[in-house]
């Protein structure tokens, strides 16, 4: 079996970790990726022979990349397609459940909309995540390095994903129908709340609280929207159980594998990129 990623990051390199131990040949572009994206020849050899085609790549100035350059090869391909999307394309619910036959489109993310909705026509498997955390990247270390921060939002609620819930779903994927899926925590809470616990897990007071006027465009856009992610189409078609539950048990795992000096990582709010 073979697969090729476009976008080898965070979540890429996870997935790709778990298939290589099952004998599968992973290739891909991006950070930990062999093959550079713009090396079209080299990239088509890899299309034309994989068995399975994945996409971890955000729109950049209102446009999917990868769609933009290979698009067409994508829609001549016989092989299995995945996109890894966003709940954000979900917008605001005042902190209502939101399942796949939500509507999309009506938040901040047109773009990523916009690439959800065009994957989904390409027959791809399109992955809605929530704000993804794990190892080396969570609020443990934002905790550890003096970069978090609270808000006093405790009504504002958002769901999460451990990475290695979404590399169980992604290959739980593999032999599911095309279509949307949500992958995300059985536990939506605030933001505080994570922060509040990651601090007790580290021995260390909370951080400050901060005003959102200070916090950046992107930061604010974010607290602005209130949801909680359902996953019973995942749970029902995918057989996917997520083994990190809530944001504790993710931590507590976390905490559990990380070096005895955290390490400073970019903050990660309810986003799929640099994956």
């Amino acid at each position: 079996m073979r697969l090729f990623v476009f976008g080898l990051g965070f979540t890429g390199k996870a997935l790709a970790m778990r298939l290589h131990a099952a004998g599968w040949h992973v290739a891909g572009t991006g950070r930990a990726g062999t093959v550079a994206f713009d090396d079209v020849a080299a990239v088509g050899r890899e299309l034309a022979t994989a068995t399975h085609i994945l996409s971890s790549v955000p729109p950049a100035e209102e446009r999917d990349p990868v769609l933009e350059r290979y698009g067409d090869a994508l829609g001549e391909s016989a092989a299995w397609l995945g996109y890894l999307s966003s709940t954000g394309v979900y917008g605001d619910a005042a902190g209502a459940w939101v399942d796949e036959t939500a509507p999309t489109g009506t938040g901040r993310r047109a773009a990523r909309s916009a690439a959800d909705a065009a994957w989904l026509a390409l027959g791809a498997r399109v992955f809605r995540l929530p704000g993804i955390y794990g190892p080396g990247r969570s609020a443990l270390e934002r905790v550890a390095a003096g970069t978090a921060h609270r808000t006093g939002l405790t009504g504002q609620v958002f769901s999460r994903v451990h990475v290695e819930d979404i590399v169980t779903g992604v290959i739980a994927g593999f032999d599911a129908p095309a279509g949307a899926y949500n992958l995300a925590d059985e536990s939506p809470a605030s933001h505080d709340d994570v922060v509040d616990f990651a601090s007790r897990l580290l021995g260390l007071p909370p951080p400050p609280l901060v005003e959102l006027d200070g916090l950046s465009p992107m930061s604010r856009g974010f607290y602005a929207e209130n949801r909680r992610i359902a996953t019973t189409k995942a749970k029902r078609l995918l057989g996917w159980r997520p083994l990190y539950p809530d944001y504790r048990a993710g931590l507590r795992s976390v905490r559990a594998m990380s070096s005895p000096t955290i390490t400073n990582t970019p903050p990660i709010i309810d986003s799929v990129d640099q994956r």
